[in-house]
């Protein structure tokens, strides 16, 4: 998927300056989705629309939020471009409800509502399609040659084999394999709402802004714990565990350590880290160094 799209979530203070030192550019990137519209989570927006509503070759910059979110993205727009000035811009602001966003070649977009404070936050499932894959013993007992009538199959289309027998798509697949799956949570109030949403995930990035020691500090500001992250995880059959979004006031370390402790397969997300997540297979990390899409 990531061939095809780029989705930018939430663009804080400095976003465009980490996109720079990433090496990954500006190229397609036209999809911004926003948790919510705290301003830690799109202060960004206004230089990044800017370079590439003024310097970049995109028709068009798609922003998705809820209403509050967009109510605050729309001033600042309008400094950015002038008032008035928007929509000719090329800015799309897209109130978004939960549900599905966007569907692509094998993959689904949805959003979902968390409980943070105040209304319109979201969180974000990326998931493949599940697929039955070719199974070439399949096509081998049935007496399938190698070569065009495979490639027919493989495109869903029916064939009719020398010996006059027709070979059906579903004749030669294998047993069918979900595909991966990756949830996005921002800011979020308490986890109870999420089990079945995450459910199975291949990766789970989620915050973990305090200490289990501060858990009712973290439900006075509308967060949570490390503990309670871990948590939700391990209910849930999340395979792999990202958090970020982490106080000042505390060492990764320390946040790791708590999470471990209930969930061993954590991370604490680093500036420049890239996961890569495929179908089948365990995340792979790849720490801090520059990448580019191609």
């Amino acid at each position: 998927m990531a061939q095809e799209h780029r989705f930018l979530i939430d663009c804080g203070e400095g976003t465009q300056r980490q996109i720079l030192r990433s090496g990954l550019g500006f190229r397609r990137l036209d999809k911004i989705l926003l948790t919510h519209g705290h301003l830690d989570h799109i202060l960004g927006l206004g230089g990044l629309a800017s370079t590439l509503g003024h310097w970049e070759t995109l028709d068009t910059l798609e922003i998705h939020g809820g209403e509050q979110a967009l109510a605050r993205v729309h001033r600042l727009m309008e400094v950015v471009f002038g008032v008035g000035n928007v929509t000719q811009a090329g800015v799309s602001l897209n109130v978004m409800e939960a549900g599905t966003l966007f569907e692509g070649k094998g993959f689904s977009l949805s959003a979902f509502s968390v409980p943070h404070r105040g209304s319109g936050c979201f969180g974000f499932t990326f998931e493949e399609e599940t697929r039955s894959p070719f199974d070439n013993a399949k096509a081998e007992a049935l007496g399938v040659p190698a070569g065009p009538e495979r490639r027919e199959l493989v495109a869903g289309r029916s064939v009719e084999l020398a010996n006059g027998r027709t070979v059906q798509p579903e004749d030669v697949l294998g047993e069918s394999q979900k595909g991966a799956k990756f949830c996005f949570v921002g800011d979020v109030g308490r986890t109870g709402p999420l089990h079945k949403i995450v459910a199975d995930a291949d990766l789970l990035a989620i915050e973990a802004t305090y200490l289990d020691e501060e858990q009712e500090l973290a439900r006075n500001h509308g967060h949570i714990t490390a503990r309670a992250a871990a948590r939700l995880a391990e209910k849930s059959g999340v395979k792999h565990l990202v958090l970020h979004h982490i106080s000042r006031r505390y060492h990764a370390k320390e946040i790791l350590a708590e999470a471990r402790a209930v969930f061993p397969n954590t991370d604490v997300a680093g500036d420049l880290d890239l996961y890569r997540i495929r179908r089948g297979k365990p995340v792979e990390l790849q720490s801090g160094p520059k990448y580019t899409v191609r």
